[in-house]
């Protein structure tokens, strides 16, 4: 029986849907394992019929001691592939940065990639990261690697040579800590617990298990640190820290006559508009492609604060008075180039552009022009340096709740384990048992009515349930079993040995990627 399933596995791994071992389209060649797993020998005792003489070793044992055990004994793993503002230029990560409407397309493509079995992708204007669950990690990063290079424009080299790699539990800390606010511009900043969920939001259709788990337990993660430490205490945004570089940058008599125009009336710009009026500022002019948005915006202001809208046509028209302008739109192209500002008339000695889009709003090319300043997201280190510092040892508090989060996700993680063992050894029961019952069957039940074949079934079918029943509750991880985790592992790990399972879990990854392919 091992020798002939073997012999199946192998046959079904060295083929393709166009009969071609080369085809990158070959469940072999999804996996990334050679097209010969085992050598010309191996393949040979694997074809041997019956009538020849066995061989010493088993085609399973070959076929275990190939490159194919890899990918039923080791657990995928959980990477990270980040680029943020504390490791790569903006100019870089706005080539990679990926709207929200356009995440579900990315996702699918990243879950298409051999080697990945499921993904995420958090893109902000501060960070880029991708999330996967992946078969074999050195395989899985090379190609989200290419996949980010084909997508960007942006050499390989290039994003090697300023991204981050984090696995399993690392990388469960760092998305851990990330939604906390540890490692955003403004330390304990709210906007990337909310960025996180929408994360979240995308992948409840159908993305996986492990990957949505680990964003849902990193949301706790950020919510208990904000609730139980002051880290937010006092928290200034990208939007806050925007205003007050402007603020800084204007000249103190000009600051609360300065005309200030917001282009975008999105979250960022909203929070933009917030600012301005609690500086004082009760005039501004908001540029938007839908009037519906600033005007909801407007009813949320007090009394005696007066936004004017323009629509998107207008823009440059509005920039000519302008003495601040703020950006905060999805725009993949640069609004503001410098052909476009060169002509506008200067309200003063100079005309500010803040700019916290990513991508860019304003061309870098403005900067080159006199009395034009350019500032963006990275400008802005400056004014949060203080507010970092302040909240050094709420910081701390803090990190011992995503460690103790951090744990709670690993031995969920864990115990997912053991659902396809569960599923696996039910299949190959009721296999054994359905083909014993048809060989019965053909020998003994010409003769019998529908009655009695159908107690039969039933009767078969108590008996493997019952004979199951016992391995079935060693394997369980939830309420109703109280045994420690590695434990039930082990249990797990036995089962597989003894049922021979490491064959089936290989061919549910192998049928899993044909899916997606």
């Amino acid at each position: 029986m091992a020798v002939s399933r073997a012999f199946v596995l192998s046959q079904m791994m060295l083929s393709s849907k166009h009969h071609n071992p080369s085809s990158s389209s070959s469940p072999t060649m999804m996996l990334g394992i050679p097209a010969f797993p085992m050598d010309n020998k191996s393949l040979i005792r694997c074809e041997l019929s019956s009538s020849e003489a066995p061989p010493t070793v088993s085609a399973l044992q070959q076929l275990k001691k190939s490159a194919i055990d890899r990918y039923t004994k080791e657990r995928s793993s959980i990477v990270v592939i980040g680029l943020s503002i504390h490791t790569a230029p903006l100019q870089m990560r706005e080539k990679l940065a990926i709207p929200v409407p356009e995440l579900p397309l990315a996702i699918s493509e990243l879950c298409a990639l051999n080697h990945i079995e499921e993904a995420a992708v958090l893109s902000t204007c501060n960070r880029m990261e991708i999330y996967v669950l992946a078969l074999s990690h050195h395989r899985g990063v090379r190609e989200v690697t290419q996949w980010m290079s084909k997508r960007s424009g942006i050499p390989v080299s290039d994003i090697c040579h300023h991204w981050f790699l984090l696995y399993n539990n690392d990388a469960t800390q760092h998305l851990f800590e990330v939604s906390a606010g540890l490692h955003s511009l403004v330390l304990g900043e709210g906007q990337i617990l909310s960025q996180v969920k929408q994360v979240r939001e995308k992948l409840r259709n159908g993305f996986g298990m492990v990957i949505p788990g680990l964003f849902e337990k990193a949301i706790t993660a950020g919510k208990r640190a904000r609730a139980e430490t002051g880290i937010a205490s006092g928290a200034v945004s990208v939007s806050s820290a925007a205003v007050d570089l402007a603020l800084t940058k204007l000249p103190p008599a000009s600051a609360s006559s300065a005309m200030m125009l917001v282009v975008g009336a999105g979250k960022m710009g909203k929070l933009v508009i917030k600012h301005l009026v609690a500086k004082g500022c009760n005039r501004m002019v908001v540029v938007n492609r839908s009037q519906e948005r600033v005007a909801a915006i407007q009813e949320e202001m007090p009394s005696g604060v007066e936004i004017i809208y323009k629509p998107l046509d207008e823009m440059l028209a509005c920039a000519r008075e302008a003495n601040v302008i703020f950006t905060s739109t999805a725009s993949k192209t640069p609004l503001f180039l410098k052909e476009h500002v060169e002509t506008l008339p200067l309200p003063g000695d100079a005309r500010l552009f803040v700019d916290i889009s990513v991508p860019r709003n304003v061309g870098s090319c403005v900067a080159e022009l006199d009395g034009a300043r350019v500032y963006n997201v990275d400008d802005l280190k400056e004014v949060v340096a203080a507010n970092k510092e302040d909240r050094a040892t709420n910081a701390m508090e803090a990190q011992d709740i995503i460690t103790e989060e951090s744990k709670k996700f690993e031995a969920w993680r864990d115990s997912l384990q053991t659902v396809p063992t569960i599923k696996k050894l039910r299949r190959k029961t009721e296999r054994i048992r359905a083909a014993s019952v048809e060989k019965f069957m053909s020998k003994y039940g010409k003769d019998m009515d529908k009655k009695t074949k159908e107690a039969i079934e039933d009767l078969t079918r108590a008996m493997v349930n019952k004979i199951l029943h016992g391995p079935m509750k060693h394997l369980r991880c939830d309420d109703t079993e109280n045994r420690p985790l590695p434990e039930t592992l082990e249990n797990m790990e036995a089962l597989n040995r003894m049922f021979e399972l490491e064959l089936e879990l290989l061919e549910e990854k192998i049928r899993t990627k044909m899916e997606q392919k």
